[in-house]
């Protein structure tokens, strides 16, 4: 059975909503920027959207967060017994995204096989995180995912096709493909396009996936975003086995997950740190208690890390490091802080934010140095997960889009 495959892939009717207010991005976005949010809300109105089936995470603390997803529950139920949606049974689908910098993203929307996917350390699966896990982060959302009837996942797994013969024959086919949509996205997202693959299509793409995933070996899906979202998905599944141990599960639709596969190689992702903001602490006394954990001085060394206060920048070295990577080495001192003082790390897509966010009195910021995306096949599969948050695709407005759906029961 093959990994990634078809699926029954649902999208609004467009002539009953407005696709540019209908798709709204990924929720793990802006988590500390409440205006972004506030925006959104105003440009969606009463439209409906797919902000109304998920769960911004910068929500995910407040006291009435079990009201709004009881919400999202309803808001999806709604949406599918008043005919909203259009089912594109057994489909792929081909989509270009003009992202915020001009460049084109190619993509193809199937659904992955939860069954070669897992999390955990040591994974050794086909399908694999790139980065830890954080268990924590999962309970949360499975919350929002285990009563829902629709999934709209913001997860992206990459292929390792420096040739890009698997996804980049597809444009050359799109003009003999029906065009589902296209719209401009939100709040400088940029633009995209949707087209359906026929039969032949679809059959000429996954006879050439099966080539690269063959010769691929042990590692042959690794993913880019939504691993949180993925592993959510796997949790929901593994339950539903558990609770019914006698039963065929292997064609429920919980046991697999939408998502978009990309070419590790695409132009359009570039590999981006992803940064520290450090809120409701004493700036001073952190930086005293990471100088002394990190060896951290102006003297160079391996690895480095750009302190950000007042807006003001100061790169210093880490001469005492815990990890393969920078990131990593201040991930270890800044949990370590934070679990014996009050303190809040947010992460952050972008430096401009950085800055602007640590001119606050209790906060401080940490610029992170950028990661080779050539490595990331060969250093999981070496090294395993990456320390989480290690890297990120592009700027935050170049994050995925909702717009596909999927029924989940």
């Amino acid at each position: 059975m093959r990994i990634f495959s078809p699926a029954d892939i649902l999208l609004p009717d467009l002539t009953k909503t407005d696709a540019g207010r209908w798709s709204v991005i990924a929720c793990d976005q802006f988590t500390g920027d409440p205006a972004y949010w506030e925006e959104t809300e105003r440009l969606v109105g009463d439209a409906p959207s797919t902000l109304r089936l998920t769960l911004p995470e910068i929500y995910l603390e407040d006291a009435d967060v079990a009201r709004r997803i009881g919400s999202i529950h309803r808001n999806m139920e709604q949406y599918l017994s008043g005919d909203l949606f259009r089912t594109y049974p057994d489909a792929l689908i081909y989509t270009e995204r003009i992202q915020s910098n001009g460049v084109l993203r190619a993509g193809v929307i199937g659904k992955i096989d939860l069954e070669a996917y897992d999390y955990r350390a040591g994974s050794h699966s086909p399908v694999r995180a790139t980065e830890a896990t954080v268990l924590e982060r999962i309970p949360p959302r499975i919350k929002v995912r285990a009563q829902a009837p629709l999934e709209l996942p913001h997860i992206m797994i990459l292929i390792d096709d420096p040739a890009d013969e698997v996804i980049g024959n597809c444009a050359a086919e799109k003009n003999r493909m029906q065009k589902l949509y296209g719209t401009e996205l939100m709040q400088g997202g940029g633009y995209i396009d949707g087209y359906l693959m026929d039969g032949a299509q679809q059959e000429a793409f996954l006879k050439r996936l099966d080539a690269l995933t063959a010769q691929a070996g042990e590692l042959q899906f690794a993913m880019g975003d939504g691993n949180h979202s993925l592993a959510t998905a796997k949790a929901c599944y593994e339950k539903l086995k558990q609770a019914y141990p006698d039963k065929d599960l292997s064609s429920h639709p919980a046991r697999y997950a939408l998502v978009e596969l990309v070419d590790l190689h695409s132009e359009a992702l570039q590999f981006e740190a992803i940064h520290r903001i450090v809120t409701r602490i004493d700036p001073g006394q952190m930086m005293i208690t990471l100088t002394r954990i990190l060896g951290l001085s102006e003297e160079p060394s391996g690895q480095s890390v750009t302190v950000v206060r007042d807006g003001e920048r100061r790169p210093l070295y880490i001469h005492k490091p815990t990890s393969q990577l920078a990131t990593g080495s201040l991930q270890n001192a800044l949990d370590a802080y934070v679990s014996a003082n009050p303190g809040k790390i947010d992460y952050i897509h972008g430096e401009r934010t950085v800055e602007r966010l640590s001119a606050m009195p209790d906060a401080i910021g940490f610029l992170l140095p950028d990661m080779d995306k050539r490595d990331l096949f060969p250093s999981v599969l070496k090294d395993g997960a990456l320390p989480r948050k290690t890297f990120s695709m592009g700027h935050a407005e170049d994050k995925r889009y909702y717009m596909e759906a999927r029924a989940i029961r």
